[in-house]
């Protein structure tokens, strides 16, 4: 198998140059593109859902505002799940502009490799593979500065092919917000089906407000929300054991909001200057440090839902 270099230059169906421009000489989409027939419902979603069928279940993971600790938790989960060893896992980093899933998950300078049968996705373990557009750049520093339409054909890409094979778990870790990345997975994904959404929030009252709207954008796309994540839920003292509120959740942290909103909190996971050194370092804080208050929180939110599955 040999590197995949990705072409970024394509000008994206909307463009006026769309089909025209000589980045789409060899596409199979060309004459698609520049025949600028009104658009029917993409054909890539068929064969999206015959590629996905293969995939047990798909988990979005998601969050209204950045840094809430969302790809921590993606790679946190995904690590629980593949620890099962009869499980086949795989996470799938959507999120385009800040990629930051192969530096948690220990993959940082790993190449995409393309085969027959697709695109093959970097392996963490035996049974735990991700795939991420931080695998095609030049270098972890490198910016990707696209509009909507070439992350539309990326994320489309990444479902369509590259060679998952049978999956038990898809976990999609997403960007902040609720913009052309997550209507292209819900869309893409329409007919194979989601299992739905983790919203991953912090205490305080300028997280949940954008919480309540990536709540709004899972009922008014019709994507089923499995439930809310609250980290950053206090710290725990390693030495006396007690409990403080670095965020304090003023209007009553996502616990009230889960009430207010009739929807299921799936724990409360407090600080750990662990998690982030872990992070830094690509390795499993699940693994590393199994005792610690956060670790037994994940591990508990995870066991509860995987048995719903």
């Amino acid at each position: 198998m040999t590197p995949f270099v990705a072409r970024l230059d394509c000008p994206g169906s909307t463009s006026e140059k769309a089909g025209t421009s000589a980045a789409c000489e060899g596409c199979p989409n060309q004459s698609v593109c520049a025949s600028g027939a009104p658009k029917a419902p993409d054909p890539a979603i068929e064969g999206i859902r015959l590629k996905m069928a293969s995939v047990k279940h798909k988990i979005l993971v998601l969050s209204g505002k950045g840094g809430v600790g969302k790809s921590t938790f993606s790679a946190n989960l995904a690590h629980a799940l593949a620890s099962d060893g009869t499980k086949e896992v795989a996470v799938l980093d959507v999120d385009i502009c800040g990629p930051s899933i192969p530096k948690i998950m220990g993959l940082e300078g790993e190449q995409v490799h393309q085969s027959g049968s697709g695109w093959s996705p970097v392996y963490v373990e035996d049974n735990l593979a991700v795939m991420s557009v931080g695998f095609l750049l030049g270098s972890p520093d490198d910016a990707v500065i696209w509009r909507g339409p070439k992350k539309n054909g990326m994320i489309k890409q990444f479902l369509r092919d590259v060679d998952w094979g049978e999956l038990d778990y898809l976990i999609v870790d997403t960007p902040p917000g609720t913009s052309d990345e997550h209507l292209s997975v819900v869309q893409y994904l329409s007919g194979a089906g989601i299992d739905g959404a983790v919203i991953i929030t912090t205490p305080q009252e300028v997280s949940l407000q954008d919480v309540r709207k990536e709540i709004r954008f899972c009922q008014k796309v019709k994507l089923p929300i499995i439930g809310v994540v609250e980290n950053m839920s206090g710290f725990v003292c390693p030495k006396c054991k007690n409990t403080s509120q670095i965020f304090p959740p003023t209007t009553g942290g996502a616990q009230r909001m889960c009430e207010d909103l009739s929807l299921p909190l799936l724990g409360q996971v407090p600080l750990d200057p662990r998690i982030g050194r872990n992070c830094d370092q690509g390795k499993s804080f699940l693994n590393e440090v199994p005792e610690s208050p956060a670790s037994m929180t994940y591990r508990t939110i995870i066991q509860s839902k995987t048995k719903t599955f």
